[in-house]
């Protein structure tokens, strides 16, 4: 049970700080695939986009970004960017106290599999479920 002084996050103070999170990954790997795919020759710009060592460096560095965004800066500050622009923070269910680095990763992992199954059946079905806690973390408001 979480301490009564942690008032839990509204919906619209989490959907922001995803958003933030994830244009911050995006981004990386934009900038990765970019790094990585564009060449100039003679003054000519060129885009491999069937190059594989492109999309596999925007992969590489969204999720890269996303896990030390979400597991090793929440380690420690308690959020990541996305949260500490919208005042909110990570905690421990149990006793409101620091999370450690592997429930961390348990929650980013969790994270990825909610964006990847249940946002597009969300999405498709109009329905208006909320993210749920998990691995024994929640999101509070400072």
């Amino acid at each position: 049970m979480i301490p009564q002084q942690c008032e839990t996050a509204t919906p619209p103070r989490r959907l922001t700080a995803s958003a933030v999170d994830a244009t911050i990954a995006l981004l990386c790997g934009l900038a990765a695939a970019a790094a990585v795919g564009v060449t100039v020759a003679d003054g000519v710009v060129e885009v491999r986009v069937q190059s594989p060592a492109m999309w596999a460096a925007a992969l590489g560095a969204a999720l890269g970004a996303s896990l030390l965004n979400h597991a090793l800066l929440t380690r420690l500050t308690r959020a990541s960017v996305g949260k500490l622009l919208t005042g909110l923070r990570v905690v421990r269910t149990v006793d409101a106290g620091r999370p450690r680095l592997l429930p961390l990763t348990g929650r980013w992992l969790f994270g990825l599999y909610w964006m990847v199954v249940f946002v597009p059946l969300h999405v498709v079905t109009d329905s208006d479920v909320e993210q749920q806690d998990a691995v024994g973390l929640r999101v509070v408001r400072r």
